[in-house]
């Protein structure tokens, strides 16, 4: 189980990892010990969240979310696979609590008089300068 929030949890069932060799520092162990971390969490089957926390989760996984509603997070920073699988727990329980945030609603508010005098007013003085750019004319 990955406890995201005091009332949110995860359980085992829709979390899968599998491991494979990493590229990157480690000399002959590279060759050797699967130290990456692959994280496959079935984000659209999880009854702990709703479904609009679900979309936005959609939206901020971008390409990571799969066409069966899965998230797939990799982590091959570190030559140790038990801090590879914790950082990547880690990037999903941080990815699902920023999903958890409902954006606020924008208000649309009509400008001030003032400033849609002041915007006209500074138009009209680019608009002159624009104008006297032109081609002068011989008397």
């Amino acid at each position: 189980m990955l406890e995201i929030t005091d009332n949110i949890t995860l359980q085992d069932w829709e979390l899968s990892e599998s491991f494979m060799r990493a590229s990157g520092p480690g000399g002959q162990n590279v060759n050797k010990v699967a130290t990456a971390v692959e994280l496959r969490f079935e984000a659209a089957r999880c009854p702990a969240l709703t479904p609009a926390v679900k979309s936005r989760l959609k939206r901020l996984a971008g390409r990571r979310w799969t066409k069966e509603g899965a998230i797939l997070l990799q982590c091959d920073e570190t030559r140790s696979q038990q801090r590879n699988r914790e950082l990547v727990r880690d990037r999903l329980v941080a990815l699902i609590r920023q999903a958890l945030v409902a954006p606020k609603r924008r208000i649309a508010t009509k400008p001030t008089r003032g400033s849609v005098k002041r915007r006209l007013e500074s138009k009209k003085q680019r608009s002159a300068i624009k104008s006297n750019r032109g081609k002068i004319t011989p008397e």
